[in-house]
């Protein structure tokens, strides 16, 4: 088997499609440029399907790579045989490659390493072969200085047994598969940990079972953080006696005393090695398919998140919403830089209302204000009616942000570079204004798992919550593009070809000759090759330049195709630029190339209707009910305003603009069965909830979207 039949199997895909996939990523080639500007190659392949593609391609290689380790290791102990090498040869599944090499791996001494020195394992060839008798005279052949007895030389015999019946690959698949289909996970409360702090939260997992392959991810998960957090201890099993008669019937072939001493080793084996072992892979794998699904659910959240409508190049007064230690107020231009600063107290203790209102009139006044930006934190809606009472010269939108992740962010390196003399109270708020002006261009500046779109992020398998999240985030910078003369190093660093390393370059090059008038300059900076150059020059944004197709998607190997358009048409590329009519009568076969196929024309074609187009809808302002300020104001059976704030696999969370969200519990979605929360809401989503309970001392709020 070979790379493209592995792949094949897991994927209904043509050979040409994946052969064609696996030679631009061995080009080095991202997944957002083959996905984009490879369609002809690939056959259409999207995103996913490359992603897809390339993970099969790493899982090859590693078994591959174990697959050699292995017959390496057992040819030094001169153990391989033909037919065992041939068995190894032919896997290509990483659990029975391990379970072939189970025999030979090397380990700690054990019962049975210390029988056979005992010689002790002819004794158990001859009961295993269950042709013996009398089996109490054939132990006494060997009685040695070692072996004092027939009982003794025995249990020996069944402790080399045990462990025979432990590497047998059919007991051991087979058992799997038992355990696969009828094991039941248990938990149960650490009687000395029950009353602690934070106990009650795993309340629900005291006394808890039910089939392991029947548990949502998110109950697992929960359920390993309590074990982990020491409140409850879990276990894993199945019917013992059901597991116990399989493995005799595979084992025993006739009754008479040798399987008697069979049956014994088949319960030690069974008690000391096969059920630990196998419990534990069993648990293992269905950690891992919750944590696939709690990352899954997390790349989708970080994606609706990042590609939340943005309000665009606006002046913008942001406000981190505060009593005590006051409101930090921040002001912004259209670039999103910092053009002043200052603090106001128009809550309790000091509720300097009156003086604040003046201060902030006159700052949108001064200052040129468009639109006013506040965190969702504490003091937020008290805020926002305050600003609302405020009398101003023109009228101004009002929008309430999520500040999640902004304090990550204010104490971050990024935010002392960018903000050397300010404190993180000033970076704060800055970044709640910014992330109304542009979400994506903010937000890729904090570490996504702070940005609370998740469930359980800190318990599933980070480098695999890391790669799939630095993917996801890569995917959303690309489709979006990015403004090459504005843009920070951290959003620069998720572009295509570009990376860390290689935007601090262009940063830099950028500070010392000035904004990039067009793609080719891209060239000029030091390291940045024709590799990159060709993996990002499509997906970076140049404003006013002078070729308008360097504010495009279209890629500037196919300018020269967009200009003979223009020419067999009569026209200059600036007039077929968003042209409709004119667009409209190509014919895309007549300008096939050799790399650039009737898909890539088709997309060219798309963009040059709307060049550089944001695929984001625009943001929009969202009024709460007024007379919810906080959770004592919510009453049965209300019907409220709110917006999707989280998105778990039990349901969603919906901000009703007081501190505490509500849970619309999946089954609360719609009528009828939901199997996954995503087809039903989106992050930010505004939606109609009806609250069902309100348990004030628990701080919980249960809603439904049935109404």
């Amino acid at each position: 088997m070979n790379t493209v039949n592995f792949i094949q199997k897991q994927l209904n895909l043509s050979d040409k499609s994946i052969n064609a996939t696996l030679k631009l990523l061995s080009e080095d080639c991202t997944i957002p440029f083959i996905s984009r500007y490879r369609k002809d190659a690939t056959g259409n392949l999207d995103e996913t399907q490359i992603e897809q593609i390339s993970k099969l391609n790493r899982q090859f290689e590693d078994i591959v790579k174990r697959r050699e380790s292995i017959l390496k290791s057992i040819e030094e102990q001169d153990s391989l045989s033909h037919e065992l090498k041939q068995r190894i040869d032919e896997s290509f599944d990483l659990q029975e490659l391990e379970d072939l090499y189970l025999p030979f791996k090397k380990r700690r001494k054990t019962k049975a390493d210390a029988a056979k020195e005992k010689g002790l394992e002819p004794l158990a060839k001859i009961i295993m072969s269950q042709k013996a008798q009398d089996i109490q005279f054939l132990a006494s052949k060997y009685l040695n200085d070692q072996v004092s007895s027939e009982d003794e030389a025995l249990q020996g015999a069944r402790d080399i047994m045990a462990e025979w019946i432990n590497e047998n690959m059919y007991v051991r698949k087979n058992l799997r598969r038992l355990f696969q289909r009828k094991a039941v996970i248990t938990s149960k409360v650490v009687k000395a940990k029950k009353e602690e702090d934070g106990a009650q939260k795993f309340s629900q997992y005291f006394e808890w079972e039910e089939s392991l392959n029947r548990t949502p991810s998110h109950r697992l998960l929960a359920m390993l953080r309590a074990e982990a957090e020491g409140f409850v201890k879990t276990n894993i099993e199945i019917d013992k006696e059901e597991a116990l008669n399989f493995i005799e019937n595979a084992v025993i072939k006739s009754k008479n005393e040798s399987s008697e001493q069979i049956v014994l080793a088949i319960r030690d084996s069974y008690k000391r090695l096969l059920e630990p072992a196998i419990s534990n892979e069993t648990l293992q794998e269905a950690k891992e398919k919750a944590d696939k699904k709690a990352i899954e659910i997390f790349s989708e959240n970080l994606s609706q998140l990042l590609l939340a409508p943005p309000l665009g190049e606006k002046r913008i007064l942001a406000i981190d919403p505060g009593y005590k230690s006051g409101c930090k107020v921040v002001c912004l231009d259209e670039k999103g830089d910092l053009i002043h600063n200052e603090t106001i107290y128009p809550h309790a203790p000091q509720n300097e209302s009156g003086m604040a209102m003046k201060k902030i009139r006159s700052m949108v006044n001064a200052y040129n204000i468009q639109a006013i930006s506040i965190g969702n934190g504490t003091a937020s809606r008290e805020t926002e009616y305050f600003i609302k009472k405020i009398g101003f010269d023109k009228p101004l939108q009002v929008f309430v942000v999520s500040e999640a992740g902004a304090s990550v962010y204010s104490a971050s390196k990024i935010a002392r570079d960018e903000f050397p003399n300010y404190d993180v109270t000033v970076r704060g708020a800055v970044s709640i204004g910014r992330r109304l002006s542009d979400p994506l261009a903010e937000l890729v500046k904090i570490d996504a798992k702070s940005i609370g779109v998740g469930q359980y992020q800190h318990d599933v398998d980070q480098t695999q919550l890391k790669n799939e999240l630095d993917s996801t985030v890569m995917k959303c910078v690309n489709s979006v593009g990015i403004n090459l003369n504005t843009a920070s190093k951290s959003l620069l660093s998720y572009v295509s070809g570009i990376g860390e390393k290689m935007a601090e370059n262009i940063v830099n090059f950028r500070a010392e000759n000035g904004a990039f008038e067009n793609r080719k300059q891209l060239k000029k900076v030091p390291r940045l090759g024709e590799k990159a150059y060709q993996q990002a020059a499509a997906f970076i944004r140049i404003a006013n330049a002078e070729n308008p197709l360097d504010n495009s998607a279209v890629h500037p190997e196919a300018y020269g195709i967009v200009e003979k358009m223009a020419k067999d048409l009569g026209l200059k590329t600036n007039d077929l630029i968003a042209n409709k009519e004119k667009i409209s009568i190509i014919q895309p076969e007549q300008y096939i190339t050799e790399n650039i196929g009737i898909l890539g024309i088709k997309d060219i074609l798309k963009e040059l209707e709307k060049p550089g187009l944001d695929p984001r809808k625009a943001a929009k302002v969202f009024e709460f009910d007024p007379n919810v300020k906080k959770m004592t104001d919510l009453k049965t059976g209300m019907i409220l305003p709110g917006i999707v704030n989280n998105i778990t696999a039990f349901g969603c969370f919906v901000d009703l603009g007081i501190k505490e969200s509500g849970l619309v519990h999946i089954s609360q979605l719609k009528d009828g069965f939901v199997s996954d929360v995503n087809e039903v809401v989106k992050l930010h989503q505004h939606v109609q909830v009806r609250v069902t309970e309100v348990d004030e001392a628990r701080k919980r709020i249960q809603l439904s979207m049935i109404l």
